[in-house]
């Protein structure tokens, strides 16, 4: 049965695929300039960096350094609680990557990659003060206010997750630190293969919502949500693009006033990370063991604290 509907849908998709090709030009142009504006500039470095330290072993020297407080308050451990670090400073899907490396290499186990999943996967500074806060709002104080508040619920996220059980590190066999010239070359042969992923996803999706709207959808829901709950149809158009592309729910923010409702929209889509970025994510896992369920509860756990302390937060300014 889901077989049948799945073939369903990606007949219709081509149908209005056939029937839009010129709208669908047009997405795929939108994306492309996105991706090579944005996406490729703000993630490519942090990629490299961060497959050159994953090989170089830093994540188990921060082990040694952050082992017990990892252990106690997140029930993992410090290598693994590394991620963080790495997610926090590089945006998606770095953390999620980083994680998968780190798996993949017997630095971590399955069980513990799953449970990092649903906190060390998160958005980075350049996009959030640059994108958001002076993208958007056209404030700093609030990119760092958003960065801040983000970091925190992800946090907060990792503490509910993580569960009551004390921390049991498993027997691995992790690979050795390569020298420098081995890392930096299979850092940046992995960048690069993992930023066409990421750009094919953003791509995809930008089309797809290209030919939502193309097709009336999107502009049907939006009038249909807006009439029922009062919101502005802009705001729900922001929101239903950021559900499916981040990018594109930030660009549809374009012109939106600095306050505290519009302030808890943009900390939802930033925890949430869209259905893209879960996309991106499964992909980088697919060849390992590692289950995405928990990533999606910590997603959407993240984003629903975020968008709350945003909202507080917003009736200050």
């Amino acid at each position: 049965m889901k077989k049948k509907l799945s073939v369903g849908a990606a007949l219709c998709a081509l149908f209005v695929l056939i029937t839009a090709s010129q709208q669908a030009v047009l997405c795929c142009k939108s994306s492309l300039k996105l991706c090579i504006g944005l996406i490729i500039p703000s993630l490519f470095p942090f990629f490299v960096l961060s497959g050159l330290l994953n090989n170089l072993g830093f994540p188990e020297i921060l082990g040694r350094l952050a082992g017990k407080g990892a252990e106690k308050i997140f029930h993992v451990s410090g290598t693994g609680f590394s991620a963080f670090f790495i997610g926090i400073c590089g945006g998606y899907p770095l953390g999620a990557a980083y994680i998968a490396s780190m798996e993949e290499q017997g630095k971590i186990s399955t069980e513990e990659a799953e449970k990092l999943l649903g906190f060390c996967n998160n958005t980075g500074p350049a996009f959030i003060m640059g994108a958001i806060g002076s993208g958007v709002f056209h404030s700093v104080k609030a990119g760092l206010l958003l960065y801040i508040i983000h970091i925190l619920s992800a946090l907060l996220c990792g503490l509910i997750l993580s569960g009551r059980e004390d921390f049991v590190s498993a027997p691995l066999s992790p690979a050795p630190a390569m020298g420098f010239s081995s890392a930096l070359s299979h850092a940046v042969r992995s960048a690069v293969l993992n930023m066409l992923n990421v750009c094919g996803f953003v791509i995809c999706f930008g089309v797809f919502t290209g030919l939502l709207e193309a097709g009336g959808f999107l502009p049907a829901l939006c009038n249909f949500l807006s009439l029922h709950s009062g919101l502005d149809y802009q705001y729900i158009r922001a929101f239903i693009l950021g559900l499916f592309e981040l990018g594109g729910g930030v660009g549809a923010m374009a012109g939106f006033e600095l306050n505290a409702q519009n302030l808890a929209l943009a900390a939802f889509m930033l925890g949430f990370g869209s259905i893209s970025v879960h996309f991106q994510t499964l992909s980088l896992i697919a060849d390992r063991e590692i289950k995405s369920a928990r990533h999606f509860t910590g997603r959407l756990l993240s984003a629903s604290l975020a968008a709350v302390f945003a909202y507080i937060a917003g009736t200050y300014l």
